[in-house]
């Protein structure tokens, strides 16, 4: 049996949940993935995946040893880069999670970039505001924004994200124009509710939040810059989302002096491995392109 072929036959079925796509991705077919695996399992002794005719899933040893197979398969693939010409052309899979709104925004644009300079690259890409398990998931990097919970994470900042809290002209002319925070508690708010209300609508270092009366909360900040435009409220927003809408008239940046400081955008990556050449090729040109004042700032004048 070569050990590794079946690591990767592995790992390929674990990651697409499916032995047909994992074949379709190392491009063999089904019945050899299914016997790659199998041959695993009895070289081991234990029962990796549990099979049934709907779905897969990983038993406890399966886990335990998909852990070590990604971590095995991308230090192989290190060491194949690190023998080449460090000037070779970057090829592989890169798989990658970051949040919604700032993917559709912005990182989206700046991947079909990277991948039109480096055509042997592939990604897959997952979009979604929950806080993805990189180890588990099988993922190489996230972009993450905010302060980072999980301290065993490796990570490299990749640029800042500035709130801005904002409402439309015509919301400001019924209600009139909050001067200082406290005038917000007179005013309806249009929450992001992955946050806490005492998180969200900080603003200075040190000052207590001050809260508006909360009409509506959304799990997406696009829906929110969305109602706050139609004059349903006061948002409080990453000037990612909401630069164009300021740029356009449709909001209204509020309480500058106020802002709270800019937090991290941070390139993250699994603990306990190596990192293959094309992530961290990645990562430096996200780096490069976003810096800690990007174009979404730099086009509406804003400055911490």
């Amino acid at each position: 049996m070569d050990k590794f072929a079946a690591l990767a036959a592995f790992a390929a079925v674990v990651e697409t949940a499916s032995f047909s796509k994992a074949a379709a991705r190392l491009d063999i077919a089904k019945s050899l993935v299914s016997r790659r695996v199998s041959a695993l399992e009895q070289s081991l002794g234990v029962q990796l995946l549990r099979r049934t005719t709907r779905q897969l899933s990983l038993t406890s040893a399966g886990r335990e040893y998909y852990e070590h197979a990604v971590r095995i398969l991308a230090e192989l693939d290190e060491a194949e880069q690190a023998v080449g010409d460090s000037t070779a052309e970057l090829r592989g899979r890169i798989r990658l999670a970051g949040p919604l709104s700032f993917g559709l925004h912005h990182l989206t644009a700046a991947l079909a970039e990277f991948l039109h300079r480096h055509p042997a690259i592939e990604v897959d890409l997952d979009l979604n505001d929950r806080e993805v398990n990189l180890v588990e998931e099988g993922l190489d990097m996230s972009v993450r924004i905010g302060e980072l919970s999980d301290s065993t994470l490796l990570a490299r900042r990749i640029g800042s994200a500035r709130f801005v809290t904002c409402a439309s002209p015509g919301y400001l002319e019924r209600h009139g124009i909050p001067r200082e925070p406290g005038d917000l508690a007179h005013h309806v708010g249009l929450h992001y509710s992955n946050v806490s209300p005492s998180q969200a609508w900080q603003h200075g270092r040190d000052a207590a939040a001050s809260v508006p009366q909360l009409r509506l909360r959304a799990n997406n900040g696009d829906a929110i810059a969305d109602m706050a435009a139609a004059g349903l409220g006061i948002a409080n927003l990453p000037s990612f989302i909401v630069s164009g809408r300021i740029r356009n008239g449709e909001l209204v940046s509020l309480l500058d002096p106020f802002r709270r400081p800019a937090t991290g955008i941070h390139a993250v990556y699994p603990p306990g491995r190596l990192l293959p050449r094309r992530v961290r090729a990645l990562s430096e040109f996200l780096a490069e392109r976003f810096g800690d004042r990007p174009h979404w700032d730099r086009a509406i004048g804003l400055v911490d």
